[in-house]
């Protein structure tokens, strides 16, 4: 006679590994079957906006493979504009999602990554052999750094600063240095060609890659509130800042980005002087950054 079959059990380290999952949703106010379930679908609006911002950093990779360095440079512009909408978007209309801050960070690494570090190395960085190269590697991981860091430390780091230059500023500059001799050398204001600026740009692009790995502290912006009222001269002063940004547009980026590119350490050197400190030394632990998530970073979309 046919004995019948036991019934198989899990093993002891699934079980385990269930308890484990268990025990972590229940810390972060989940229901364990959540944890389970994959999300359905994603948000098109914010998500939009990244592709094109993704789009806009590939296209400049190619334009420069072509040797159309100004219309890449612009498309590193582009590719800003686009990336500080998508976060934006998504806070207005509720549709951040743990998709839209990983697809973010991955289009941030191409077109503030990989695309300034090509774009440089292309437009006069080759000609300095290995010396090139290794500025371009610095500068990209760099931002690989960088962008690990800020979405590890979400939640900790004051919402007020960032810790050290991020992204996109870092690539306005590179893309910004290319710019202007460009627009420049066809005005007729500047004779120096790419290669006569050959080691400025390594000092720039080395700067931009170590800054971002920094602990300097950079103003975020993010306590704007689009949705509060402003005086009317707020708009009036918009619209002036406009009116001198196309005025030239090369010129008065790059200076701005100049700028708040030794922002950080100026503010650094200060807080310093004061005693202050940096501004995310008071967190030390996980329970104070989980009481500080109110207060923290902006999540991405």
């Amino acid at each position: 006679m046919e004995q019948p079959r036991r019934p198989r059990f899990r093993s002891i380290r699934s079980l385990r590994d269930a308890a484990r999952l268990a025990g972590e949703a229940r810390r972060n106010g989940a229901d364990s079957s959540e944890l389970q379930r994959p999300a359905r679908g994603i948000y098109i609006l914010p998500n939009a906006f990244t592709t094109a911002a993704l789009f806009a950093g590939f296209y400049a990779i190619v334009q420069s493979m072509n040797q159309r360095f100004e219309a890449a440079a612009i498309a590193i512009f582009i590719a800003m504009i686009l990336d500080g909408l998508d976060g934006r978007v998504a806070r207005l209309t509720n549709t951040q999602s743990a998709f839209g801050e990983q697809y973010d960070s991955l289009s941030d690494m191409v077109s503030f990554g990989a695309a300034p570090a090509l774009v440089i190395y292309e437009w006069t960085l080759r000609g300095l052999g290995k010396w090139g190269w290794i500025a371009a590697f610095i500068y990209c991981a760099g931002a690989a750094l960088r962008l690990a860091r800020f979405n590890a430390n979400i939640g900790v780091v004051n919402k007020r600063f960032f810790q050290g230059l991020p992204s996109p500023a870092a690539a306005a500059l590179i893309a910004g240095l290319v710019w202007i001799v460009t627009d420049l050398r066809e005005t007729k204001w500047i004779t120096a060609s790419p290669e006569d600026l050959t080691w400025g740009a390594w000092l720039l692009t080395v700067y931009a890659g170590l800054t971002m790995v920094s602990n300097a502290p950079f103003y975020s912006g993010k306590e704007i509130n689009l949705r509060k009222s402003v005086p009317f001269i707020a708009l009036l002063a918009m619209v002036l800042v406009f009116v001198v940004v196309s005025s030239d547009p090369p010129v008065v980026l790059f200076s701005l980005f100049v700028l708040y590119g030794l922002s950080g350490y100026v503010v650094w050197f200060l807080r310093w002087k004061s005693g202050e400190g940096l501004p995310w030394k008071s967190v030390s632990d996980p329970e104070s950054a989980d009481a500080q998530n109110s207060s923290s970073q902006s999540p991405r979309h």
